[in-house]
């Protein structure tokens, strides 16, 4: 399942890791060395990104990017683990941070793993950053991979603005590969009508983006079943079915990790497209991954 984290959170950072380096840290002077293998042999799941960089003052350093569609009251546990597995790894200081998607509650999210047993104790400061809190004109100004999360950051949870961020991504190539990013982070604040009629489901412009191919290209490797003939209605429908399937694997990744893209080979042989979008839907206030597979 590699590929899948590629084509979700390590490709949206690996868009412009400086710029996302310098607004993780708050310091202008980091330069990007590589984007590092972040699997860890005694853990279940991947660590999101790790990012080695580097600056003046400290050297060179890691950042772990702990990316969560909601927050979970383990992630201060899984942030301590993932930065000490970092550290032996590649033997060098890290900056974890914890990231988080969708506002859930009102309840402060910790910054600090801590714990006392027989009188030791053990802790871990990590920083928090809540999209939601993130102004939207930061990303349109300075940080552009996180244009693809506009609909959800502050003030950005409108019309006018999920507009605004669709024409910027159409204008440039790179961006353009995550439009269905922002289609599926639209959905969370807005009907899905509204957000049809904004994103236009344009299924010539889905069908040529780079990141619509690799996603086929996947599907095709699990042995998906494809008629010889392809006419134009049906190409139309499956190249919709493809754009939900991929809002599906992105949703699952975000919220569940490596356990619950588990469930994308069942997923991608499900053709009944009002099947797949009550998925796609379910995945937003779904708390297990049984509930999701009571579905499929």
């Amino acid at each position: 399942m590699t590929q899948s984290a590629d084509i979700s959170s390590k490709r949206i950072i690996g868009l412009e890791p400086v710029q996302w380096a310098q607004w993780i840290t708050g310091s202008s002077n980091i330069t990007v060395q590589e984007i590092v293998n972040s699997e860890f042999q005694f853990v279940s799941r991947d660590s999101d990104i790790l990012i080695k960089v580097n600056s003046p003052q400290h050297g060179n350093f890691l950042i772990l990017n702990e990316l969560q569609l909601r927050y979970k009251t383990k992630m201060p546990k899984r942030v301590r683990a993932y930065t000490g597995l970092a550290e032996e790894k590649y033997d060098l200081p890290v900056y974890p941070v914890l990231i988080n998607f969708i506002k859930d509650s009102d309840t402060p999210i910790p910054t600090r793993f801590k714990s006392k047993f027989m009188g030791l104790v053990a802790r871990q400061d990590y920083r928090v950053i809540n999209l939601w809190e993130v102004d939207v004109q930061l990303a349109f100004q300075k940080v552009s991979s996180l244009i693809p999360f506009a609909p959800i950051l502050k003030n950005g949870d409108n019309e006018e603005t999920i507009q605004q961020a669709l024409r910027v991504m159409r204008a440039d190539e790179k961006l353009s590969e995550l439009e269905t990013v922002l289609g599926f982070f639209a959905t969370f604040v807005l009907d899905n009508a509204i957000v049809q009629s904004i994103m236009g489901w344009d299924m010539a412009i889905l069908q040529e983006s780079p990141w619509y191919q690799q996603f086929g290209k996947e599907c095709e490797e699990r042995g998906e079943q494809r008629g010889e003939e392809r006419g134009k209605v049906i190409g139309e429908q499956r190249g919709e079915q493809r754009g939900i399937i991929s809002a599906i694997e992105l949703g699952l990744d975000l919220k569940f990790g490596a356990e619950g893209l588990e469930l994308m080979e069942p997923v991608s042989q499900i053709a009944d497209l009002n099947k797949l979008k009550t998925i796609r839907d379910a995945i937003k206030n779904a708390q297990t991954l049984d509930e999701l597979r009571q579905l499929i």
